[in-house]
């Protein structure tokens, strides 16, 4: 479980020759109730991993389409506690690895080592902490690791060479590449970052190479998936979920979306 697992996963894929498709979907949207079933889709459909996000009130990193899921999620009654109880059903019902997004706020306020001892008994493998530079995520680092968890750190296009060796140093169970600048949301076009990015990555580390931000159709992934190791696709999922009538269109909605990306990564 934990780290080991999410190592374990990208080994095996890289072994199959594809990289590893992780969504990225609110915890307790549309409501806490129908949560868990969206996530049991998304892992019939071809997910491999998950980004669970835990909705929250001021989430920087978030464009509008996440941060109107968060809203509605919390409207919808998750409560960090909810969403970490959900964070354990989802693990327990689709079997993949999972890994928790959040933001620094909550944890340090619950408390950097209980925070991390409570989303390890869920079940989560690893967090996510977007607004965390790697300066000063030695406490997170070191929690996590106590409780057999994966750390997830940021590298973006305009990450200098010293700040990309500082991220490698810290051993993150992978690197988060930022395909393009900018809050989460949809693109029009492929990043022109992705090349880029990777080689100053590998040039460092060995670590796997996640891209997100900015990547919605089956088109982009395939084109970042040429270099790295994985992709995270949020804005694009969490607004079909928004814009459906009920759960069952989200669910359809979902299922379709995520399909013809594994399908492309599996290509």
């Amino acid at each position: 479980m934990g780290a080991d697992r999410l190592r374990a996963m990208f080994a095996a894929t890289r072994a199959e020759g594809r990289v590893a498709f992780l969504p990225y979907l609110t915890a307790g949207l549309p409501t806490p109730a129908d949560s868990v079933a969206l996530f049991e889709t998304m892992a019939e459909a071809g997910a491999d991993a998950f980004e669970v996000g835990i909705p929250y009130s001021d989430p920087l990193m978030d464009g509008p389409v996440i941060q109107r899921g968060s809203e509605r999620a919390l409207a919808a009654g998750t409560t960090l506690d909810v969403a970490l109880g959900l964070t354990g059903k989802i693990v327990s019902s689709t079997g993949l690895p999972s890994l928790a997004m959040t933001y620094a706020n909550p944890v340090f306020r619950r408390g950097v080592d209980a925070f991390c001892a409570t989303l390890a008994e869920t079940g989560a493998d690893g967090i996510i902490v977007p607004d965390l530079p790697v300066d000063e995520a030695g406490p997170v680092l070191k929690a996590a690791e106590r409780h057999g968890l994966g750390t997830v750190l940021f590298v973006a296009p305009t990450s200098d060479d010293a700040r990309v060796r500082a991220v490698a140093a810290a051993d993150p169970v992978f690197i988060y590449a930022v395909a393009e600048m900018g809050v989460t949301g949809e693109r029009g076009a492929p990043s022109s970052h992705v090349v880029s990015l990777a080689e100053r990555i590998r040039a460092v580390t060995d670590a796997p190479i996640v891209f997100g931000v900015g990547i919605s159709t089956a088109d982009q992934a395939r084109a970042a998936a040429q270099v790295g190791d994985g992709i995270i696709v949020g804005t694009a999922l969490v607004r079909r979920v928004l814009e459906a009538s009920g759960p069952s269109e989200a669910s359809a909605g979902l299922r379709q979306a995520v399909a013809e990306i594994a399908a492309a990564l599996r290509a």
